[in-house]
């Protein structure tokens, strides 16, 4: 079981500690000691806590797709030669790059400041751990 600390969590939730903690007051979170004796919240509990509070914005597309792997944003960044475009979006916490065709982002009429939806259908992902945590 992993525990995971009261600021650890704050960061992953993207709240304050004080928050961690009122929630750990009001039952919200369960709290339990490490091994240090600090409180400290089951990363199962924080897992589905996150996974209740997350709500993306309607996907302005209204696409039907498969992908499941869609991140709605801000066009942060438009970097633009004669064939071959970058494209920045901020999707919430998270910064997402693409590599494109300037004729795409022509056609699309993409500029800092327009939402657009990032769509990763991808066979390869890969996830990481932090140094020194037990698998």
């Amino acid at each position: 079981m992993a525990l995971i600390r009261v600021s650890e969590a704050a960061r992953f939730l993207g709240v304050s500690d004080d928050t961690v903690r009122r929630w750990l007051d009001n039952g919200t979170l369960h709290g339990h000691k490490d091994k240090q004796g600090r409180i400290a919240i089951e990363g199962t509990e924080l897992a589905e806590l996150a996974k209740a509070q997350s709500q993306l914005p309607d996907d302005p597309t209204g696409v039907g797709s498969s992908a499941r792997n869609r991140f709605v944003g801000l066009v942060t960044s438009v970097i633009m030669d004669k064939v071959m475009a970058q494209v920045e979006l901020q999707c919430g916490p998270f910064r997402v790059v693409s590599l494109m065709s300037s004729e795409a982002v022509r056609d699309l009429k993409l500029e800092p400041g327009s939402v657009a939806t990032a769509v990763v259908k991808s066979t390869t992902v890969i996830i990481e751990i932090p140094q020194g945590a037990k698998p």
